[in-house]
């Protein structure tokens, strides 16, 4: 008996080092969760708004790129004129649930040949291959356009590292004259 009480006050100080070294090591993300319902929603949301915008005879041929997080619409491409940007957020707007949109939807510098478009989507892939190689980067949740070498990055990830992480690898790519970060990070 002597013996199980000697040995006890020795487990509860192991019990109590194993606890703090794993609680130590578990990497939190601080960034509130979005619960399931959040995700179903800006699914909605996001098609909704894809919906809206491919309706619309002049706008459906930008491509223009939707993400949504917790009622927030992020549009990212590029336009050729201020009114069919301004006409892209009048629509994603008018989708029931959108709380609020940001507008990173750029002017093209200007009207491109058939061999700039190429050199352009030529870009575009090598900056989504370099993301994809780097795992420092959320390249999954990251949104890639190319217009006359600016490249622009849209979507949401991990954090403010991830984001800077993802600018410097675009930016290291051949041909990326500059990088137009419209990331966002998840809140």
């Amino acid at each position: 008996m002597n013996q199980f009480i000697a040995t006890r006050p020795a487990a509860i100080i192991v019990g109590a080092i194993l606890t703090f070294t794993i609680i130590a090591c578990t990497n939190y993300d601080t960034a509130p969760k979005a619960t399931i319902g959040n995700k179903i929603d800006d699914t909605v949301i996001t098609a909704q708004v894809k919906a809206a915008l491919m309706a619309d005879q002049d706008i459906k041929g930008l491509g223009i790129s939707v993400e949504t997080r917790k009622g927030k619409v992020q549009l990212r491409g590029f336009a050729d004129n201020q009114p069919l940007i301004d006409q892209s957020v009048r629509l994603a707007q008018a989708v029931t649930g959108v709380q609020d949109v940001d507008n990173g939807i750029a002017l093209r510098s200007s009207r491109q040949s058939l061999g700039g478009k190429v050199d352009d989507s030529i870009l575009t892939v090598r900056v989504q291959s370099a993301l994809m190689a780097d795992n420092a980067s959320d390249s999954a949740d990251i949104k890639v356009a190319s217009n006359a070498g600016i490249v622009q990055l849209s979507g949401f990830v991990a954090s403010q590292a991830k984001i800077d992480q993802a600018v410097r690898v675009a930016g290291a790519v051949e041909g990326a004259r500059s990088v137009r970060n419209e990331m966002g990070v998840k809140h």
